[in-house]
This record gives C-alpha cells, structure tokens and sequence, in this order.
C-alpha cells in the first residue's frame, strides 16, 4: 500500500492562518522565513515579525470603525488645542481624562463653559483618544438626541432607543441648553433626557457639555424637581470642570479684516 505524502509544513502553516482568518499571503511567509534563516532570529522575533504588522493593521481598522460610530461632529484632537488661549484650563486634568480612565471607573463628566471656550474641541478629542484605547463612544448634541428620542415616541421604538443610549461606554452630549428653541419644541424633553441619564446610571460614562450652570438647569427644563433628580444622578461621583474665559470663534472673528468679509 502506498503511504501518502505529508503536507508541507509551510502549506499547513498557511492553512491555520487561513482558518484563523490571519491574512498573511505566501509571499508574506516566506519573506519573514528568509529574513529569519539570514538573521539567526529566535523564535520570538519571528513571530513578531510575522503577526506584528498584522495586528497593528487590525487594531488600526478597529480604531477607525469605533470613530466611524461615534459619529464625531468634528475629529479633534488634543495635539491641535489652543492650550495659550485660555490657559486657566488645566491641561493636565485634560491628559488625565484622555487616558479614559474616568470611563473605566464610569464615572460622568459634566464641563460648564460659555460658547466658544473649547469644550466641544477638547470632548471630542478625549473621545478620539477614547476609541483609541478600545471604548465604544457616542457624540450627540441635545438637539440630535431630544429629536431622535422624539421622534422614537412617535413610532413607539422609545425602548430601544433608549437601549442603544445605553450601549456606549461613553455617551458624549454636548451643547445642552445651547438653544430654549430644542426645549421649547418638545414638552417631553426633561423626562426624555431623565429617562437616558437613569438607563446609564452606575452603568457608563456620561459627558455633558453645557453653557448652563447647575442654578439655571431647573428654568431650562422647565421642571424643578425633574431638573434637580437629573442633576443628583449626573453629578454623583462626577467630575465637574468650569471654564471661564474668551471665546475663539468671537476673538477669531474680531481678527478678520473688513474687506475679508465681504468677500466671504
């Protein structure tokens, strides 16, 4: 009886990677196999020639579908921040929420600063660096969120929008209280917001961005008792940062000559 011929053990190499879905080509193999027997490489070095550059390229695409699903209204980063303009912000505390590990510990953030003063910059950019290091993250701003959740009544889908809000490990709400108008045009708008900040609640971190400070949550909502439970679940164990400085689009603006915007 003839014996059968063994498989190659470069061709059974090239079937794990097949079956464990590693995309590495022939040709890719036996470069890193060529390299190996001129260099003497231990068996260590191999593998990490070998699967390195294939990890980094599928934590890269990783990285990319987390930003891609945030749904940034801007990708912003920490690098490009005007840290000069106002400098009573503490760029350390920034770095150190960067790192996320206020998400990790699920705790809220709420930033209180007029228009202009950067948070929106600075947000979304500890939210890039959020899905760098592997968390699932959310931007909305109020009026977004209160016309989707609106809207979700109306189709009766309240609950599984309500599951979706839940779902990201950080939910980035920015610009509440920006305009009375997002208020004015739904009368369901503080028990909507409730609903989402308690289905989060000890769960995951919730970043809220507001020109509105605490006192002036109750006028806003138009609900004080409401206003004041929402703020007890925010506020427990967050951290609360003030800015207090110029505005970038209105000293930007200032800047430009005359002739310049007319001819805008």
């Amino acid at each position: 009886m003839k014996k059968s011929t063994p498989t190659p053990l470069r061709d059974l190499c090239l079937n794990y990677f097949k079956i464990l879905r590693i995309p590495i080509t022939p040709n890719d193999l036996d470069q890193v196999l060529d390299r190996a027997d001129k260099e003497t490489l231990s068996h260590l070095k191999f593998l990490d020639l070998l699967l390195g550059q294939q990890a980094a390229a599928r934590r890269d695409r990783a990285v990319e579908r987390r930003i891609r699903e945030a749904q940034f209204e801007e990708r912003k980063l920490l690098e490009t921040f005007d840290w000069k303009f106002n400098p009573q912000i503490d760029r350390l505390q920034i770095e150190e929420l960067a790192t996320g590990d206020f998400i990790r510990r699920q705790s809220n953030l709420i930033v209180v600063g007029q228009a202009g003063v950067g948070k929106s910059h600075l947000m979304q950019a500890i939210g890039m660096r959020a899905c760098a290091a592997g968390y699932r993250v959310l931007y909305r701003t109020s009026a977004q969120l209160l016309n989707d959740l609106n809207a979700s009544l109306a189709d009766k889908t309240l609950p599984l929008r309500l599951r979706r809000y839940r779902r990201p490990q950080l939910l980035i709400v920015d610009e509440f209280g920006f305009d009375r108008v997002e208020r004015l045009e739904s009368p369901e708008a503080a028990h909507l917001l409730y609903k989402v900040i308690v289905a989060r609640h000890h769960r995951c971190s919730t970043a809220l961005l507001t020109n509105i400070d605490f006192d002036g949550w109750a006028a806003y909502l138009g609900d004080a008792p409401l206003a004041m439970a929402l703020l007890d679940r925010l506020v427990e164990g967050a951290i609360i940062i003030k800015i207090k400085g110029k505005s970038y689009r209105a000293t930007k603006a200032k800047t430009v000559k005359p002739s310049e915007s007319e001819g805008a």
